[in-house]
């Protein structure tokens, strides 16, 4: 089986944040290995399980590229906006993991938290809701 071009990318990009996931479980067992409890700094533990999802959520990202009707930039650009969300928010998780400066990014949150978070609510949603469509066209219609 020949995958599209744009689906094989985000295919690609599937795996290297599978691949990230995995890495960060690596820096999470190391600090449940050094701690006296035992655990990792709470912002290593969301980073190694959000990229974990955010891997298989690319995956199906793939899956709606391939099977939708739309051209490929047209899915490209949906699908690129998604992923740079997940990997902005993971890239968040490690920076407050390597700092160790909270628990909680919300309880002090930095200037633009807020815009930000309603720019990822929009380009998640917004970008998979285009593929959604191009899926329906395709498959439905």
């Amino acid at each position: 089986m020949v995958l599209s071009a744009d689906a094989t990318m985000v295919l690609l990009a599937a795996g290297l944040i599978f691949l990230l996931a995995l890495l960060l479980g690596v820096w999470k067992y190391r600090q449940m290995a050094v701690s006296a409890e035992h655990v990792a700094h709470p912002y290593v533990d969301i980073a190694h399980r959000a990229a974990l999802l955010y891997s298989f959520a690319t995956l199906l990202l793939a899956a709606f590229v391939e099977l939708s009707d739309w051209p490929p930039p047209v899915d490209l650009a949906a699908a690129g906006i998604v992923i740079f969300f997940f990997v902005a928010a993971i890239g968040s998780y490690v920076y407050h993991g390597w700092r160790r400066d909270t628990d909680n990014q919300r309880r002090h949150p930095v200037r633009g938290t807020g815009l930000f978070m309603v720019a990822l609510m929009v380009g998640e949603i917004g970008g998979f809701a285009v593929l959604l469509a191009g899926f329906v066209r395709a498959q439905l219609w």
